[in-house]
C-alpha cells in the first residue's frame, strides 16, 4: 500500500482516528473532499459520548481505513443491526435483517465456516455525495 492509498478513502468505508480535539473516533465515512484532503465521518464509537451519533470532518492523514468486517454470528449481526438503527440506514438494517432471518430458518448453512460479508457499508448504493 502507497502512502496515497493510505489516504484514498471512499464513501462507506470504516475508519478510525483522531478528531481536531484529539478525540479518539471510530464510524464509517460518508463524503470525501479530496480536495480538501478531509472526510466526514459518522461517529459510532468515541470516547468522547458526545461526537457519538454525529458527522464530523477529520483530516485524511489523521484517520485510518479499517479492513472490511466478516460477520461470523448470530450476536455480532444483532450488533450490526442496532448500528443500522442508530444510523436511520433503512436500507442496511433491511439487508441485516434478512440475513438474520436466513440464519434463524437455516442454521445448518450458517456454520463456522460459513461467513457473512459486510464490506463497505454504503458504498455500494451507488450514490456519492
Amino acid at each position: 500500500m502507497t502512502m496515497a492509498d493510505k489516504y484514498r478513502f471512499e464513501i462507506g468505508d470504516w475508519v478510525q482516528g483522531r478528531s481536531r480535539e484529539a478525540e479518539l473516533i471510530h464510524g464509517y465515512v460518508e463524503i470525501v473532499d479530496s480536495n480538501q484532503g478531509i472526510i466526514k465521518v459518522f461517529v459510532v464509537e468515541s470516547d468522547n459520548e458526545k461526537a457519538i451519533g454525529k458527522s464530523i470532518w477529520i483530516l485524511n492523514k489523521w484517520t485510518e481505513k479499517l479492513p472490511d468486517l466478516t460477520v461470523r454470528n448470530e450476536s455480532q449481526l444483532l450488533t450490526l443491526i442496532d448500528l443500522a438503527l442508530l444510523s436511520k440506514d433503512e436500507e442496511w438494517f433491511k439487508e441485516l435483517s434478512a440475513k438474520l432471518a436466513s440464519i434463524k430458518k437455516f442454521p445448518e448453512l450458517h456454520t463456522k465456516k460459513s461467513e457473512i460479508q459486510s464490506g463497505n457499508r454504503i458504498g455500494n448504493s451507488g450514490a456519492k455525495r
